[in-house]
């Protein structure tokens, strides 16, 4: 770290607003300006999955030489989990002022987030990816530090022997591990959460239909794998014109009527659908 780093840099857009977290080699350096220039809210500089460990200490020192270089750029940086002999060292790192924030991988207990939390002072996304961790939900959404769960669907699968069907649009073995988190998260107060990786990169129908899926079952991000991915999922996590015009039409309605009934589109609306609508014109000027 320089000398004359004393401020902390910004992320583009705050963890708890992030629709797009885009990951990046620590290893390829070169390659995180490029994740930046991709519109992603974030992007997230990899320890973990996608350095060999052979690698590890000098992907770590690439990272920490970039961001020595790159005083304005804010990152967020997934460690390698505890229990592996990298932690500290990572952990250490992390203390860079270009880091934003800590994704956690294989967090299966709240004393996990809290001890990365202290450790470098920032905040923590743990990924649930464990049969442990979706056991310890609650303590982990509530941990100090802890700013926003992420679902880590691929090595639950592995965990806990499911297999999932590839032609099964609606995922159904994820079913109740994704519902398990987005009401872990609500019951903490939490952000909505991020959801897991789509691996078919080139397939952006496919895609599109994941992320509204994601949207619709209640989470507020997703895990990205290639910049191409960031346009579809940016538009399926940001209100449309149309969600836009019903939700001033449903205000205007309910104020219209004074706390009495009313109908938008030949529909009667009642309080749940009005805060419904007032909360997507709040994520929409979120958005302008």
């Amino acid at each position: 770290m320089t000398a004359n780093q004393t401020s902390q840099p910004q992320l583009k857009t705050p963890l708890a607003d992030a629709r797009t977290f885009l990951f990046v080699p620590a290893s390829r350096p070169e390659r995180i300006a490029k994740a930046m220039a991709s519109g992603t809210d974030v992007v997230i500089v990899d320890l973990e999955d996608a350095v060999a460990p052979a690698d590890k200490d000098g992907a770590r020192s690439q990272l920490t030489a970039w961001l020595d270089a790159n005083p304005t750029a804010a990152v967020v940086v997934r460690i390698n989990g505890t229990g592996t002999p990298w932690l500290e060292a990572d952990l250490d790192a992390c203390r860079h002022p270009g880091v934003a924030g800590l994704l956690l991988p294989k967090a299966e207990t709240a004393d996990a987030v809290t001890y990365c939390h202290c450790a470098c002072g920032k905040p923590v996304l743990p990924i649930v990816e464990t049969g442990r961790g979706m056991d310890a939900l609650a303590e982990i959404a509530a941990a100090p530090g802890c700013v926003r769960l992420v679902f880590g669907k691929l090595d639950l699968a592995v965990d806990l022997n499911l297999t999932p069907d590839e032609s099964d649009r609606e995922e159904l073995v994820f079913l109740p591990y994704r519902a398990m988190i987005a009401l872990a998260s609500r019951r903490a107060g939490l952000p909505l959460p991020v959801d897991g990786v789509f691996t078919a990169i080139g397939d952006g129908e496919a895609l599109s239909y994941y992320a509204n899926r994601a949207r619709n079952h209640g989470y507020g991000a997703l895990l990205l794998i290639h910049p191409n991915q960031v346009g579809p999922v940016t538009a399926a996590f940001t209100p449309s014109e149309e969600d836009v015009a019903w939700a001033k039409a449903v205000v205007a309605a309910a104020a219209a009527a004074g706390g009495g009934a009313a109908v938008v589109d030949g529909r009667m609306i009642d309080a749940p659908v009005i805060a419904r609508a007032e909360r997507l014109l709040a994520a929409a000027a979120l958005r302008s």
